[in-house]
C-alpha cells in the first residue's frame, strides 16, 4: 500500500513539508462545508418557500446562481493557490460561506436571499472540493490520487450527516433559526480547521513538463485542454440530470415515492464505493482510455435505464451502478491535469477545466425537466443523455497532449 508520507519526486520537498494535520482536517471541512451550503438547501426549500410565498423555481433558481458564482470563482481561487497556497483563500472561503448563511438567514425579501446565495458562490469556490484537491495534489504528488479519494470518500458522507441533521432541526426551529444555526456550525468547524491545519509550507511548483513550456495559458488554449473540458461538461451535464431525473422517472414507471427514493440513495452510496476503486483503475489503465471508459460507462447506465423498465431491484442496481461512475468521474476530474500537464499550473488548469462542467451540473436539472415533456417522458430523456455521453466519450479522445505528464 502506497504511503501517503512518502517523499515525492513531483514536489521534491519531502515528508517534513506537508502538515500532517491537513488531510484529516480537509476530510472533516469537506464533510461540513458540502453538508452545510450545500445539502442543507433542498431539505429547507420546502420549508422556506411554504414560510414565505416565494416560488420554488426562484429560490432553486437562487441556489443554482450559487453554482454559476462557483464555477467562475474558481478559476481565481486555483491561481491564489497555485502561488499561495490553500490556507488563506480556504479560511476567508469558511468565513464567507458563514457570513452569506447568515444573509439568507435573515432576507427579508427575495433579492436579499439571491444576494446571499451569490456570496455562498464564492465561498463554495473556495471551500469545495477543487481547493482541498489543489492543495492534496502539490502536499502529496505523486501519491496525490490517495489522498484524493480519502478526502472525496470523506465529502461523500456530507449529505449522510448533514440531510437529516438539518430535517431534525427543521422539525423544532424555523428555516432561519435553522440556517443561522448550521451557519454558526460551519464557521466553528472550519475556520478553525483551515486556519491551524493547513499551516505547512507551500512547496514551490515544480518545473513544467516539457510539453507545457508555454505555461498555463498556452495550455489553456491548446486544443487537447478544451477538448478535455467539452467532454467532462458534456459528461457532467448527462451525469447530474440523471440525478435529478431519476426518480421522476421511477414514478412514471409506476412505483412509489419511497421505493424512487431508495433507489437515489443507494445510488449514492454506490457513488462512495466506486471512488474506492478509482486508484486501482489508474494504475491498470492510460489516462485516455480511462477517461473514455468511465464516459462511456456513464451512458451505458444511463441508456439502460432508459431501455430497462424493471423489476425494481434490477432498478435499484443500475442505479448503484450508476453512482459507482459518478464516483470514479469526481476523481478522474481531479486527477485530469496531473496526468497531462503535471502539478506545475493545477489550480490555475483545474478552475479553468472545472468551470464549465460546474456550470453543465448546475444547469442540467432545469434542462432536464424542460425537455422531458416535448421528448415524450423521461425514458426518452435518459436515452438523450446516454447519447450526450457517448458523443463526450468519442471528444475525450482528443484530449490527449502529445506527450503527457508521466503516470504517477
Amino acid at each position: 500500500m502506497t504511503n501517503l508520507h512518502t517523499s515525492g519526486a513531483v514536489t521534491g520537498t519531502g515528508d517534513r513539508s506537508r502538515p500532517r494535520a491537513a488531510l484529516p482536517a480537509l476530510c472533516v471541512t469537506q464533510i461540513t462545508s458540502w453538508g452545510i451550503v450545500y445539502y442543507a438547501f433542498p431539505v429547507l426549500n420546502p420549508q422556506i418557500t411554504a414560510a414565505t410565498g416565494w416560488p420554488a423555481g426562484a429560490t432553486t433558481a437562487s441556489f443554482s446562481a450559487a453554482l454559476l458564482v462557483s464555477a467562475l470563482a474558481g478559476i481565481g481561487v486555483g491561481r491564489i493557490i497555485d502561488r499561495h497556497g490553500p490556507r488563506t483563500v480556504m479560511t476567508i472561503g469558511s468565513i464567507l460561506g458563514a457570513l452569506s448563511l447568515l444573509v439568507v438567514a435573515a432576507a427579508p425579501n427575495l433579492p436579499v436571499f439571491t444576494i446571499g446565495w451569490l456570496l455562498a458562490g464564492g465561498a463554495m469556490a473556495a471551500t469545495f472540493y477543487q481547493p482541498a484537491f489543489a492543495a492534496l495534489t502539490r502536499w502529496f504528488a505523486p501519491h496525490h490520487i490517495r489522498a484524493l479519494t480519502i478526502v472525496t470518500l470523506a465529502g461523500g458522507l456530507a449529505s449522510t450527516v448533514f440531510a437529516p441533521t438539518t430535517a431534525t432541526l427543521a422539525n423544532h426551529l424555523s428555516w432561519r433559526a435553522t440556517y443561522s444555526l448550521l451557519a454558526l456550525l460551519l464557521a466553528a468547524i472550519t475556520i478553525p480547521a483551515h486556519a491551524l491545519a493547513l499551516k505547512g509550507a507551500w512547496p514551490p511548483a515544480p518545473p513544467a513538463p516539457a510539453h507545457t513550456s508555454g505555461g498555463a495559458t498556452a495550455v489553456a488554449r491548446s486544443r487537447p485542454f478544451w477538448m478535455l473540458a467539452c467532454a467532462l461538461t458534456l459528461s457532467a451535464f448527462a451525469v447530474y440530470a440523471v440525478v435529478v431525473a431519476l426518480v421522476p422517472l421511477l414514478l412514471e414507471r409506476g412505483f412509489t415515492t419511497a421505493e424512487a427514493a431508495w433507489a437515489l440513495g443507494l445510488g449514492g452510496a454506490g457513488q462512495t464505493l466506486g471512488r474506492t476503486l478509482y486508484a486501482a483503475l489508474a494504475r491498470h489503465t492510460g489516462t485516455t482510455t480511462r477517461t473514455m471508459t468511465l464516459i462511456a460507462l456513464g451512458g451505458a447506465t444511463t441508456a439502460a435505464l432508459a431501455l430497462v423498465p424493471g423489476p425494481y431491484p434490477l432498478l435499484v442496481a443500475l442505479s448503484i451502478a450508476a453512482g459507482m461512475v459518478r464516483g470514479n468521474l469526481t476523481l478522474l476530474q481531479a486527477t485530469a491535469i496531473t496526468d497531462r500537464w503535471g502539478t506545475t499550473y493545477y489550480g490555475h488548469l483545474s478552475g479553468l477545466l472545472t468551470a464549465p462542467a460546474t456550470a453543465a451540473s448546475a444547469l442540467a436539472p432545469f434542462a432536464g425537466a424542460v425537455l422531458a415533456a416535448p421528448l415524450g417522458g423521461y425514458p426518452h430523456l435518459f436515452t438523450l443523455l446516454a447519447l450526450v455521453s457517448a458523443v463526450a466519450a468519442l471528444v475525450a479522445i482528443a484530449a490527449m497532449p502529445s506527450q503527457a505528464a508521466p503516470k504517477p
